[in-house]
């Protein structure tokens, strides 16, 4: 197949079936794109859709992102997951204001060295919004490539990545590069999937290797497959009246810059944090423990939970922290895991 009829065949395709009614789609700007491209970042659309919504409903444009705080986006970016992402967006967002005068940049060399976006971000971007002449290399595109040409050492590595970046670029046409990039995006999204691909309706199905040999498992684009490490925490949940205490967690490993309990590696040092703090500790209730899956770890996470009967016991280390209102929440970043143990406390 020649690389014209690669192109025309998606772009076909795309014209009949392709997915045309996003909402980053609607009205595209380089800001909505950007917004919607940080995250799709190995996150489904059916998710980031009601975030996206709720995200541009509160920053409308640049200008509104800069002039927020953290906690504001991450408050929105809450149970989304991956919170680098929502970090890099409002860092992104000020060096836009302060370096580009506010105006979204429109060449690629400035927009890879923006925070959270790379060559396929990048390229997304410029493409969907100006139909700059741009590949992309996501997932989704990586996948059909793989079955499509047969690719067999497809570990991930430079090499790998390097290979793949040759193929998209020779096989993206100069025109209608946008809807060339969201045909080939659609197609793995919607039809060349991880599991169970549906090779039969496929457009590309004629000259795929993967389809040819009846063998899509064979064509895998393979993670250097690690034993996920187990982490083990225990949270403690100091509850009075209708508030719990929190701190912002400054942890590096997960969680950074979001609102939290006190977080330790065993018992022994949670009871020694309470009784330095002065809090009862004849009473106290340990819920069972229960695992929670991060992308590079499983953390198993054991509350203990403290229903003081008087908040002065715990006034000298308020500054802190906050007490976190179960009835008016504040508007900060929690994790999913966080709004899980509250649903015990409540």
């Amino acid at each position: 197949m020649t690389i014209y009829s690669f192109s025309q065949i998606i772009l076909n395709w795309y014209h009949l079936y392709g997915r045309k009614n996003l909402p980053w789609q609607k009205n595209k700007t380089l800001y909505n794109v950007w917004i919607s491209e940080v995250m799709l970042q190995q996150t489904k659309v059916k998710t980031v859709i009601p975030y996206f919504k709720k995200f541009i409903l509160k920053f409308p444009n640049l200008n509104s992102l800069s002039c927020s705080s953290l906690d504001d986006v991450l408050y929105i970016w809450s149970g989304l997951g991956y919170y680098k992402r929502a970090k890099n967006i409002y860092e992104t967002s000020k060096i836009i204001q302060k370096k580009f005068n506010g105006k979204f940049p429109k060449n690629i060399s400035d927009l890879i060295k923006l925070p959270g976006i790379g060559k396929s971000t990048a390229g997304s971007i410029l493409s969907f919004t100006l139909n700059y002449s741009f590949p992309i290399l996501d997932g989704n595109v990586k996948r059909i490539l793989i079955r499509y040409y047969g690719i067999t050492e497809c570990s991930k590595n430079t090499k790998t990545e390097k290979k793949l970046w040759n193929l998209i670029e020779s096989i993206t046409p100069i025109h209608n590069t946008g809807n060339f990039n969201q045909g080939i995006i659609d197609i793995g999204a919607l039809i060349c999937t991880p599991k169970s691909p549906k090779c039969n309706i496929c457009p590309l199905n004629k000259k795929c290797i993967a389809y040819i040999e009846k063998n899509w498992i064979k064509y895998i684009f393979k993670k250097n497959q690690k034993m996920k490490l187990k982490k083990i925490y225990w949270f403690v949940v100091v509850h009075f009246k209708n508030q719990v205490w929190m701190k912002r967690n400054t942890s590096k490993q997960f969680w950074n810059n979001l609102f939290c309990f006190p977080i330790f590696k065993n018992k022994i040092i949670a009871i020694k944090w309470l009784i330095k703090n002065n809090i009862n500790v004849k009473k106290y209730n340990i819920i069972n423990a229960f695992d929670h899956e991060f992308s590079h770890f499983k953390l198993e996470a054991t509350p203990i939970i403290i229903k003081l009967s008087s908040e002065e016991t715990f006034l000298n280390i308020k500054k802190q922290g906050i007490w976190y209102n179960l009835e008016k929440p504040q508007k900060i970043g929690i994790p999913k895991l966080v709004e899980k143990i509250l649903k015990i406390v409540i």
